[in-house]
């Protein structure tokens, strides 16, 4: 395990976590609205209400998380054309953020930072890494309305299923689990691959981004379960329950990020280990 997280060695993960969390909280609720907007552009105000409907009504009420879930929703579906422009530039604040955490994990002259003959681009002074980050983040923001869709057409079933109860909400939270699995892969990999600086090879980025995304998957579904625990947020900060509340969310973002980065940690070394190998055949052969 020590070899595996060998590029985190050394690396302040708690900050860098914190850091992703803090463009991550600027940009998620924008990001949110965009996708929320174009989904209801593409197939009805009426129809993205009546899919989430009944997921609205099978999350729990502890902690107000289906009446927060429902207002993003009407603010999206009401978007104007000006708002949503104006919400693309805090939406991709998301993508700097992942890039100058991940530009400061990869060790400078690392083997590992680009593949053998190639310069790496995990170097310090790194030009535009903001903007690189933004720009290569802008083809997930496009593909966000195709995989809220996807969902959102998954939710009736698993929705449906939870409030039978019995063993069939143990169906509905395998269901839900593959379903967000399934859509958060080619997400994880995404940014594996092009978000963050260097380009590792397909074959580990594709396997440990599939067994990242199911981490997250599971993570996801953990905060869905923190939601359903009888807490009063406002206990550590006077009785005040959306601080609480806030707090609480960027928490869990917080973990989310650890867990992202140590996937991305471990497609580094992999990437490590298959450069090695690769040196070292041609002299193998020669001998």
């Amino acid at each position: 395990m020590r070899e595996i997280l060998r590029p985190l060695r050394g690396k302040d993960v708690a900050l860098h976590a914190a850091a992703i969390t803090f463009y991550s909280g600027i940009a998620v609720v924008p990001a949110a609205l965009l996708a929320v907007w174009v989904t209801g552009l593409a197939v009805g105000a009426e129809r993205v209400r009546r899919l989430t409907g009944g997921t609205l009504d099978a999350l729990p009420d502890e902690i107000g998380a289906p009446r927060a879930l429902a207002a993003l929703i009407d603010a999206g579906l009401t978007l104007t054309p000006t708002l949503a422009l104006a919400s693309l530039l805090p939406a991709t604040l998301y993508g700097e953020g992942l890039r100058r955490a991940f530009a400061s994990i990869a060790r400078p002259g690392e083997k590992s930072a680009a593949r053998p003959g190639e310069k790496s681009t995990a170097r310090p002074g790194e030009r535009l890494i903001g903007w690189r980050g933004r720009v290569l983040w802008l083809p997930l923001l496009a593909a966000t309305p195709a995989l809220l869709l996807s969902l959102l057409l998954a939710l009736p079933t698993t929705s449906g299923l939870w409030v039978r109860g019995g063993w069939w909400s143990v169906l509905a939270v395998a269901l839900s689990f593959l379903a967000i699995w399934l859509l958060l892969t080619p997400v994880v990999i995404w940014v594996f691959r092009y978000v963050a600086p260097g380009r590792p090879p397909w074959l580990p980025t594709v396997l440990i981004g599939s067994f990242t995304a199911a981490n997250l998957s599971g993570f996801l579904h953990g905060f869905v379960l923190f939601t359903a625990l009888p807490l009063d947020l406002g206990v550590p900060f006077g009785g005040l329950d959306e601080v609480g509340a806030v707090v609480a969310i960027g928490l869990w973002l917080y973990l989310f990020h650890v867990v992202l980065l140590t996937g991305f940690a471990v497609t580094r070394t992999v990437e490590s280990y298959l450069s090695d190998d690769s040196a070292r055949s041609p002299n193998a052969t020669t001998r």
